[in-house]
This record gives structure tokens, C-alpha cells and sequence, in this order.
């Protein structure tokens, strides 16, 4: 028990946090629980995992996950309580059906750029932007309704102090940004990379890099030209929307889309 709340079951854990389904002894809506780690106690942990409830808190765009209330257990565990995604993860999409459909792509890119938008505007950069961290859901009668998730690598632009640093490699490899693999200081456009990548590989069922080991992937990143997603899949795709991926895929930040809003009308235009 959390106060109010009763865990009921594990959801999944990441480097960060575990993650539970939970109830409310008073309301009915579904709830998830998100609890620092023990072992991640450390006063730097503590502040991460704080600042990421704070920052998600205070976004209300309808395509990132809502953050509901935080506290502390007696013993001095934090938490947080947010909506509870019954969806399904791009990855898992990917893998039970494998590349979709132009058209399906656009439309799941779209809801996600506009979320990041919002973010970048208050000044927050996701950082680890993955199929995972998308989550397909069925919204007032809507199917495709994407949910952003899991801030937990979140950084504010123009922060002081780095309360991340305490990871060398901050995000996922496969859709790192390359200024995000050689500095820990990136901004929004590293997001748009990582989306480039989501879409790379929501349209061919592959990763834009593979590697046997991470310095092999990150060496990609930083060095390979990527592969057209039409060469890749081994049929045509529209022009104008791989020509946007590989715009978001650039290796110098300033070639891509300046914002996620020009990314997300760019994108619309593709049809």
C-alpha cells in the first residue's frame, strides 16, 4: 500500500524505476505506480526521479501519459501515480506485424511530435524517444491514440546543473542522436533524430543501425550515411516522407527540422 493506493501488479522496470498497476481505494479510473528503485536511492537518484515527476506533471498535451500525484512511502521511497496505458508499445507493434503502412506512420508520428512539442516549449528534452516509449491506446472511441511515456531521462534546456550526468550514455543506443552520444548536453533536435529513427523503423521493421556491440552502433550514428527506408524494405515508399525521415536522420542537427511543429507540418504534408 501507498497511502491510497493499492499495488497490484508489475508492469515492467527500467534503469530508473519500477513500474506497478495499482487502484485507488476512492477512484475507479485504472492507475499505474511508478517507484524509484531501492538501490537507486542515492541523493542524485532522488532528484532525477523527482524532477521527472515534476517536469511530466506539468505537461497536458493529450498524447503524453498524465501524471496524477507523488509522494513518499514512510520509509522514503519515492512515487508516482499516472494513467494506467492499457496499449500496445511500437516495438511490440513492429514485431507482431511488421512494417505498417505509410499512412498508419504518419499518423502515430504526428501525435508524437505534437507531444514533444509542447515539452520542448517549456524547455524539456525527452532523451530516450523509442518504439517502447510509445504507446498505441483506444481513447473515447479512437483507435491509434499515441501516449508518450517514461520522462525519466528528461532534461531541461537551460538547467544549471546536469542531474544526469551519472550515466556515460544517456538513452538508447539505437536512437541515439550522434550529439548525444559525444556530449551529454543535446537539445530538442536530438529528439527529432531519435523520431526519425521510431519512423525508420515503423517503416521497415529494422533498425536504421545495427551492431554487435554499442561502440559499433554509436560509431554508425556518428559516421554512416543511413540506408533510404525504400532500399531497406526492398519496395517504394512516398518520396516526400522519406525524404523527411533522412532529413530528421541527419548527422548535423542544424539539417533537420528546426522544431518539432516544423517536423509535425512537414510530416502533414507528405499526406
Amino acid at each position: 500500500h501507498l497511502g491510497q493506493y493499492t499495488l497490484e501488479e508489475k508492469l515492467g522496470e527500467g534503469g530508473m524505476g519500477v513500474v506497478y498497476r495499482a487502484r485507488h481505494a476512492m477512484l475507479r479510473r485504472p492507475t499505474a505506480i511508478k517507484l524509484l528503485k531501492p538501490e537507486r536511492m542515492g541523493e542524485a537518484g532522488l532528484r532525477r526521479f523527482e524532477r521527472e515527476v515534476q517536469l511530466t506533471a506539468g505537461l497536458s498535451h493529450p498524447n503524453t501519459v498524465t501524471v496524477f500525484d507523488y509522494g513518499r512511502t514512510p520509509d522514503g521511497v519515492f512515487y508516482y501515480a499516472m494513467e494506467y496505458l492499457e496499449g500496445l508499445g511500437l516495438d511490440h507493434l513492429v514485431a507482431a506485424d511488421g512494417p505498417q503502412t505509410p499512412g498508419r506512420a504518419v499518423h502515430i508520428l504526428r501525435q508524437v511530435l505534437e507531444a514533444l512539442a509542447e515539452a520542448h516549449g517549456v524547455g524539456l528534452v525527452h532523451r530516450d524517444v523509442k518504439p517502447g516509449n510509445i504507446i498505441l491506446c483506444e481513447r473515447g472511441g479512437l483507435s491509434d491514440v499515441a501516449k508518450v511515456v517514461d520522462f525519466g531521462l528528461v532534461k531541461e534546456l537551460e538547467a544549471e546543473g546536469d542531474v544526469t550526468h551519472d550515466a556515460a550514455l544517456v538513452g538508447t543506443p539505437l536512437y541515439l542522436a550522434p550529439e548525444a552520444i559525444r556530449s551529454p548536453v543535446a537539445d530538442a533536435r536530438s529528439d527529432l533524430y531519435s523520431v526519425g529513427a521510431v519512423a525508420y523503423f515503423l517503416l521497415t521493421g529494422q533498425h536504421v543501425f545495427g551492431g554487435r556491440t554499442i561502440i559499433e552502433i554509436c560509431g554508425h550514428h556518428l559516421h554512416t550515411p543511413p540506408t533510404p527506408p525504400s532500399e531497406r524494405l526492398g519496395r517504394p515508399l512516398p518520396a516526400a516522407l522519406e525524404a523527411w525521415v533522412l532529413s530528421c536522420l541527419e548527422k548535423d542537427p542544424s539539417r533537420r527540422p528546426a522544431s518539432a511543429l516544423e517536423a509535425a507540418a512537414r510530416l502533414e504534408r507528405c499526406g
